[in-house]
């Protein structure tokens, strides 16, 4: 059976620009709705060096070792856009390497997130400009590419990511913010953000139990 494409093009959407100073934590904690990604799905790069992703999703649905849909899904693939790879977790065989993530750079996409494997990090994990992340790295590339599905809902990494959800990635893991959280979920992700920043004032000018409000210990001793 060949590819399926759904739809060629991602429905507008509002001004998401907002949700790039949102942590993945912040967004975990306090977003209604929000979907943490299993956090074995991990970044290329070291923590510290992890370039920030945020862009709206386009999926792919493989039967690996086929990437037949991950080919069809480059010419779909925006500036900002994250490439979502749906592999249910097959660790034989890569579904991208450099050479199609780096068009999906060319192309100023924000990155690739794959529930499978990845291969030929050693480049992929130089770009400062392209986040990726991956369950699994291996050598082996696919084999086929006649089959899958794009921009249709695909589980990956333990919930279902449909076309246009947003997608947060940093050094913590991966965040699916599905378009009914887009303003409802900005208000409480700010309002945490302001709420630690009174905590590291707090913390430095008083004590742990004063900065959180803690009620006062009892103070007991232990008797032989």
């Amino acid at each position: 059976m060949p590819v399926t494409i759904h739809r060629d093009n991602l429905p507008p959407a509002p001004d998401l620009s907002a949700w790039a100073k949102i942590p993945v934590a912040i967004a975990v904690d306090t977003v209604p709705a929000a979907r943490q990604i299993d956090p074995d799905i991990r970044p290329l790069r070291p923590a510290g060096l992890q370039p920030r992703l945020m862009g709206r999703a386009v999926t792919v649905d493989c039967h690996a070792p086929d990437f037949g849909a991950v080919l069809h899904a480059l010419d779909l693939v925006q500036a900002g856009e994250v490439l979502v790879i749906a592999a249910r977790g097959h660790r034989d065989h890569a579904m991208i390497g450099d050479i199609l993530s780096g068009h999906l750079r060319a192309k100023r996409a924000a990155g690739v997130i794959v529930d499978g494997a990845i291969r030929d990090t050693g480049t992929i994990g130089q770009w400062e400009d392209f986040a990726a992340f991956a369950r699994h790295i291996t050598p082996r590339g696919p084999t086929g590419a006649e089959a899958g599905a794009v921009n249709g809902p695909v589980p990956f990494g333990g919930i279902t990511i449909h076309p246009g959800d947003l997608i947060l990635g940093d050094d913590d893991g991966l965040v699916c913010l599905p378009p009914e959280t887009w303003e409802a979920g900005l208000a409480p992700a700010l309002a945490k953000l302001a709420l630690e920043d009174r905590w590291i004032d707090a913390l430095r000018h008083g004590t742990a139990a004063q900065a959180f409000g803690l009620p006062a210990p009892f103070r007991g001793r232990i008797t032989p």
